[in-house]
């Protein structure tokens, strides 16, 4: 007896089938469903802001990711990835938070997502405030157990507390050590700078093992060195990958809450995600697109580019 034909994987939505901007809002103008059954990876929204400290408006940026999201094709053209050729991918909505209590909404997305990893499925969020990595890491360390972390930012967001709370979007990585979330000695946090409350702001991470490469670091060079390092010090450990778009200089991206002058660039923000193939990635996220400041969508759309660029280092997506 014949095996049944493996039906074909999605597809994003063509520029030649529907103009980019017709189809439907979604990422990469791709399916969407209602779940993650019988997906490799997925694409999810949280539309939150509630936990931002400065500039609202990260509430809308899922949205404008996903119009942005329109101008893109489906191969990598310099990576030679193909991602739509080797993985079922769709893009899966939004978490349906509370947005007038923020730790009810912590909950929520931890509980949302250990939903979504019942299936075998690498799930890629389109923030929302950085507030949300805290509870996805709950439902990824639920999954896979502590897990390396890849950390690109402007700001450490190891605060203990912001105006007396616990749960902000400074915070997420101190909550995430005190709950055995990383693997501390595996954890890179890239682009921090800036001014600061005082000249040790950024060594709580590196008291627990972080690795810090601040800013200044990055410039004026490659950093596919750095990222040749970090592949060889994590290993085969799993990996979650959380991109910032403030870690950006605001040349590149200034549609963000908390803009910091002297950062990367969008080369070495490819050169970040591109060096994170051969990872065993179990999740990531693209956070802090704040559209109120975006007038021209460049922010949204580097957000987007990024997140497909995630989707082509998927061990999966490197699957011939």
């Amino acid at each position: 007896m014949r095996d049944k034909p493996t039906p074909p994987f999605n597809q994003p939505l063509g520029g030649n089938a529907m103009p980019r901007f017709g189809g439907d809002a979604t990422m990469m103008r791709l399916p969407s469903q209602k779940t993650a059954e019988g997906l490799d990876a997925c694409f999810v929204g949280i539309p939150m802001d509630i936990g931002a400290s400065n500039r609202a408006g990260t509430r809308h940026g899922p949205r404008a990711i996903r119009a942005e999201s329109c101008m893109l094709r489906p191969f990598n053209m310099a990576t030679g990835a193909a991602p739509f050729a080797n993985m079922q991918v769709a893009d899966i909505r939004d978490i349906a938070i509370n947005t007038f209590d923020l730790k009810k909404t912590v909950d929520i997305i931890t509980a949302g997502y250990k939903d979504i990893l019942t299936n075998d499925v690498v799930p890629l969020t389109l923030g929302g405030d950085h507030t949300l990595t805290y509870p996805v890491l709950r439902a990824i360390a639920d999954r896979h157990g502590p897990v390396a972390l890849i950390h690109v930012d402007a700001h450490a967001d190891t605060n203990d507390e912001m105006f007396g709370e616990k749960i902000a979007h400074g915070t997420p990585f101190r909550r995430a050590v005190e709950d055995g979330l990383l693997i501390n000695d595996k954890v890179f946090q890239i682009g921090l700078r800036g001014t600061g409350y005082a000249p040790g702001d950024f060594d709580w991470g590196r008291e627990q093992g972080f690795t810090v490469i601040p800013a200044e670091e990055c410039w004026h060079k490659s950093l596919a060195p750095l990222m040749e390092d970090i592949r060889r010090q994590i290993g085969d450990a799993p990996v979650y990958l959380t991109y910032d778009i403030d870690s950006l200089d605001p040349a590149y991206a200034p549609g963000t809450g908390t803009v910091e002058m002297g950062g990367l660039t969008t080369i070495q923000a490819l050169e970040i995600v591109r060096g994170c193939a051969g990872l065993n990635i179990v999740g990531g996220d693209l956070v802090e697109v704040s559209p109120p400041y975006d007038p021209s969508g460049n922010t949204a759309l580097i957000g987007a580019n990024l997140l497909y660029e995630m989707l082509c280092v998927l061990p999966k997506s490197q699957t011939a």
